[in-house]
């Protein structure tokens, strides 16, 4: 099951004006490894909420953690293209 590691200040505005959210979530694999991924919510309902495939890999939830904390708001834009559908 999904765990929420982090949820950001940064807003991230996508190119039609819309304003998400961000926020870092994390989940155990069977051989008790984490990978962690980010997530865009949108303010607005009727939007979809954005997910990046796997960003990283950690050997435990503590390191995973730390990764979280660690990133910036222009790491955020580049994950936010690589969340975005392709058309």
């Amino acid at each position: 099951m999904a765990r929420l590691l982090q949820e950001y200040t940064t807003v991230v505005v996508s190119p039609d004006g819309t304003n998400y959210l961000v926020r870092t979530y994390g989940d155990e694999r069977l051989d008790g490894t984490w990978i962690g991924w980010i997530e865009f919510h949108p303010t607005d309902p009727l939007m979809a909420v954005l997910k990046t495939e796997q960003e990283t890999s950690q050997p435990n939830l503590m390191d995973l953690e730390y990764w979280a904390t660690g990133l910036e708001p222009v790491y955020f834009q580049g994950a936010f293209e690589r969340a975005h559908p392709k058309s």
